[in-house]
């Protein structure tokens, strides 16, 4: 029976939920009999002898070698050589094992691209937590326990725990371990943990060995050549030139590190693998791991393997002496601990963060913390150390990101992660077909990932799983594939459902994970009818034997009088053609699709893909959801945007590296498809934070031309009520920097700006002509970015809003300065500022110079009659400035009446200050009550019912003085409303 169809039938569909480690079945291993005839005589055969029963597990009396199991017993030689001992300590004692060690340093201390890339680089020394590692067998290998499952391990402290500095202990018998077998499935931190071993060793922190020799096995895989042990480290290590050569007549405690067995496809048969006991001989590569590992080779030498469940048993189990499992962090203190460090470490906020408090960072820590300890999904998520990672990295981009360069995207930081845990690796190496693991969860993973976006689900029962993974497998090679992802990657992309009712289904490990394979099965091309599919197979056939049919043909017309055949034959040659003309519509669905979901009008009114991203990682705060109550509809906002990140040049390269191509014509033809779609439906009216999303997915796409054809079509962008991180200012000052238009209107009001989002924003503030920064704690320093902002020669801002803002004396000051020296500025708003008189002073003291304003708002700001009437006198001489708003300040009678005395025609400005003029209703009365009731949830309400009485007051003396029933009755219309918004005040409706 093929391995395949022994794993069906060990390991129903309904063992998914077990999550099986290893493959049922393996490549059997054979006893080896030894014959007096076929032994060589003398020393030579005494050796051979040896050496065959040592690698058989033949005990032999003392005084020769024991080989018992994973026990290895080597007697003291009575001929062994003081003088070689002698020269080894020399050789020791030199500096060669200390240039080593400090090689070995610089090499595996080298942090990956992404970890500089994506946050402030961390040596493995200040940040590393130990995943939990435990002591396992061959027999829990081949029969994966329920009880080992993520969702138990993360409910129960795990048994059998050992610690890397353990793994060559005695066993439970009292024997000495020589070959330790260390596995988990993609994820765990295997890699990881070995560079940490051999750091730790040259630093003197692994002092059971004296040297460490660590080879990749993706290394020795790409060699064919053959070579011998001693040639092989030389070769890759200089420094041990002088210490190789008495490895084997030396007592030097060496340990040899093969790093992702997985790669190398070995045959531990002696018809396979020849023996070798020499350390000089030229043999392949692999023949040297396996005789090392049968203790033929160097035979005191100690050896970790690292590797994948499915390859575990590619090793015999009587050459192993101990196997050990990584669980990653199924202890959720590990996940704190982790966190803890990462985020809190010197840098992580970047450079400003030496000027600022260190709450944000202890914020998010205790946050995370709060969100670990509901044991919600992202617990399970983080039962691997790489998701930790990408979870640090993702709160990197969103809290501390001050600019965005072009390759810090949020598309780029999930593909870079799969590079760092994928790296191209193929699924099986044993597999003909070589498919990598990514390519292979893109076919599989993703078309359940695209399914359950388009069907708005999250959770997949077993039945999902079988329809996406067992439809389609015909052959035994797909069966034994599909088994290898099963044991080494099904648990890093799903894991079992954390919440109640639901144990017995699965979720993607990180919500965007979903999104973002979804987005990758698309753009791959894999969502495919089924004409489609068998009309690519016959195009390709009929395209591989065309050239051979038509020497064939051409002879035989030539011979005979068919004249008919090459006509035929031509006519067939056309399918290929026109297939391919027909399979490039497959670009415009992508484009069709990427469309679409973008503009889904039922996600208009969610937050921004960047808060929902935040609200994932980090919880939402409040009561939790009651289990009986209905859940909200699931959000896929994050998969357009996925789409168009993973057609950029740089992702398309990384992807290449996984075995996903994606060529350029083809992201040619989708973004060509899509440009008239998505800008036709962008120039519409967009919500505040469907419009933010927008303008990421352009900053995601990477793609200069197409996000500037698309900014050129926005004439106005309302962001308000957006809170505008330091991320989100920065991917919009790039996206607008695309092209050099005009803004007609920016509204970021309510947005959490500061004075860094102003700097951030400078470049796209300079080109609006209408600024609305109301409702956002700008104090003096934004002030100052103000005051620079209209003081330069570029600036086009003709109006701008500053109400309910923090501005203050200084602040006001600041103002001043640039209205003195401003060209553009028509109209400014300063409603309810905290300027008080000096502000308003230092106003009045600049205003002569300017000559372009137009309207000055200074409601609401404690002003008196002194500071009122300074204003207004200025005001008169300005040439332009005839508008000055006065309303809710603490002007007396007095100040009115000489306000009121005011005539446009006469002193060339109005001042609003009451609802009446005179003996009249001022023509700006519902201005001034619009204005009330759009600012009251922001200002004082007692106040304001004080101000509102005074109002009132004012009305019924202006119509008592009247005689005009005309204008008493526009009177009473407005007493009317003033009352009516009394009352709602009163009663708390408004």
């Amino acid at each position: 029976m093929s391995r395949a169809m022994q794993c069906q039938s060990c390991l129903p569909w309904g063992s998914w939920a077990q999550l099986p480690r290893s493959l049922a079945g393996s490549r059997g291993t054979r006893s080896v009999s030894v014959c007096a005839a076929a032994v060589p005589a003398g020393r030579a055969g005494r050796c051979f002898l040896r050496r065959i029963l040592r690698t058989s597990g033949i005990s032999l009396p003392r005084g020769c070698v024991r080989y018992q199991g994973d026990s290895r017993e080597i007697s003291a030689q009575p001929g062994s050589s003081h003088h070689g001992q002698s020269q080894l300590r020399n050789v020791a004692s030199s500096g060669a094992i200390k240039k080593h060690q400090k090689s070995l340093s610089a090499w595996f201390s080298h942090q990956p691209n992404e970890e500089r890339q994506f946050g402030p680089s961390f040596s493995l020394d200040a940040v590393h937590v130990d995943p939990v590692i435990r002591e396992s067998s061959l027999e829990e290998i081949l029969k994966p326990s329920p009880d080992l499952t993520i969702q138990n391990q993360l409910q129960q402290p795990c048994t059998k725990v050992i610690s890397l500095n353990n793994l060559f202990d005695v066993d439970a018998c009292g024997r000495q371990v020589k070959n330790v077998v260390l596995y988990g499935t993609v994820g765990t931190g295997k890699s990881t943990l070995i560079k940490k071993m051999v750091v730790d060793w040259c630093h003197g922190r692994l002092p059971h060995f004296e040297l460490v020799i660590p080879f990749s096995c993706e290394d020795l895989s790409h060699s064919h050549a053959h070579v011998s042990l001693r040639r092989l480290i030389t070769k890759k290590y200089q420094h041990l030139r002088d210490v190789v050569p008495v490895l084997e007549a030396s007592s030097l405690r060496v340990l040899f590190i093969l790093n992702g067995l997985e790669r190398l496809n070995l045959d531990f048969r002696l018809a396979g693998t020849e023996l070798c006991c020499d350390p000089n001989e030229p043999v392949p590569p692999s023949a040297i791991v396996v005789n090392l590992l049968r203790k033929y080779l160097l035979p005191e030498a100690s050896i970790i393997v690292t590797t994948r469940p499915s390859a575990v048993r590619r090793i015999p189990g009587k050459y192993v002496g101990r196997y050990a499992e990584i669980c990653g962090f199924s202890d959720t203190n590990l996940q704190k601990l982790y966190f803890q460090m990462r985020l809190s470490q010197p840098g992580c906020s970047g450079e400003e963060s030496q000027h600022r408090s260190s709450a944000e960072q202890e914020n998010l820590v205790e946050m995370l913390s709060r969100n670990l300890e509901r044991h919600n999904q992202i617990t399970a998520a983080c039962f691997l150390p790489s998701y930790c990672w990408l979870v640090c990295t993702t709160l990197h981009f969103l809290y501390f990101t001050r600019t965005v360069p072009p390759s810090q995207t949020l598309t780029g930081i999930y593909t870079s992660f799969l590079r760092l845990n994928f790296s191209g690796e193929v699924l099986d190496s044993t597999d003909p077909t070589h498919i990598s693991m990514m390519k292979y969860a893109a076919k599989t993973v993703g078309k359940l990932a695209y399914e359950g976006v388009m069907s708005r689900k999250t959770c997949f029962s077993e039945e999902d799983l079988r329809q996406c993974f067992e439809v389609e497998m015909k052959t035994e090679s797909e069966l034994n594939l599909l088994e290898v992802f099963r044991s080494d990657v099904f648990r890093f992309f799903l894991s079992p459902c954390v919440q109640p009712g639901k144990e017995h289904t699965f979720v993607f490990t990180i919500p965007a994970m979903q999104e973002y394979l979804a987005a990758l099965y698309v753009v791959l091309g894999e969502k495919k009818t089924l004409a489609q599919r068998v009309g690519k197979e016959l195009s390709e056939v009929i395209g591989k034997v065309s050239e051979d049919v038509a020497v064939v043909v051409n002879i035989i017309s030539k011979v005979l009088p068919l004249r008919f055949l090459p006509v035929l034959f031509n006519l067939l040659k056309i399918f290929p053609r026109y297939f391919s003309r027909v399979s490039g519509k497959d670009k415009d669905a992508i484009a069709h699709t990427m469309a679409e979901e973008l503009f889904k009008e039922e996600d208009y009114y969610n937050d921004d893909v960047l808060d929902q991203i935040n609200s994932s990682i980090l919880g939402v705060e409040g009561p939790m959801r009651h289990p009986d109550e209905a859940p909200d509809d699931e959000v896929f906002e994050l998969f357009p945007i996925f789409m168009g990140g993973i057609l950029s040049r740089r992702n398309r390269a990384i992807l290449e590296q996984l075995g996903c191509s994606i060529k350029n014509l083809a992201a040619f033809e989708i973004a060509k498809a899509m440009k008239k779609t998505v800008i036709r439906k962008g120039r519409k009216g967009l919500p505040p934070s469907e419009l933010m999303d927008y303008l990421f997915f352009l900053h995601e796409f990477q793609n200069e031309r197409f996000a500037a054809e698309a900014v050129r079509s926005l004439r106005a962008v309302n962001l308000s009520s957006v809170k505008m991180t330091p991320l989100k200012c920065s991917v919009l000052a790039s996206v607008m920097s695309t092209t050099c238009h005009e803004v007609e209107e920016l509204n970021l009001t309510s947005c959490n700006l500061d004075s860094g989002s102003l700097r951030t924003l400078f470049p796209v503030l300079l080109r609006c002509k209408a600024l609305h920064l109301q409702l956002n704690s700008l104090g003096s320093e934004a002030c100052k970015e103000i005051r620079d902002l209209l003081l330069h020669d570029k600036c086009v801002v003709s109006s701008l809003r500053l109400a309910n803002n923090p501005v203050g004396e200084q602040g006001a000051h600041y103002l001043a300065e640039a209205l003195a020296g401003n060209r553009s500025l028509t109209q400014l708003s300063l409603l309810h500022t905290a300027l008080g008189d000096p502000g308003a002073e230092a106003i009045a003291q600049h205003l002569a110079q300017n000559q372009h304003l137009q309207e000055l708002n200074l409601g609401y700001n404690s002003l008196t009659d002194t500071a009122a009437l300074r204003v207004v006198e200025v005001a008169k001489r300005h040439e332009t400035l005839d508008k000055v708003h006065l309303y809710f300040n603490d002007i007396s009678e007095d100040g009115k009446r000489a306000l009121d005395s005011l005539r446009m025609d006469r002193d060339g400005v109005r001042a609003l200050v009451f609802l009446t003029a005179g003996t009249d209703v001022s023509d700006y009365w519902s201005h001034i009550l619009n204005v009330v009731q759009r600012n009251l949830p922001f200002w004082d309400r007692e106040r304001v019912r004080q101000h509102l009485a005074l109002l009132l007051q004012d009305l019924e003396s202006s119509r008592r003085q009247t005689a005009n029933p005309w204008r008493k009755a526009k009177f009473l219309r407005v007493e009317s409303e003033v009352k009516k918004m009394l009352g709602k005040l009163q009663d708390g409706s408004l």
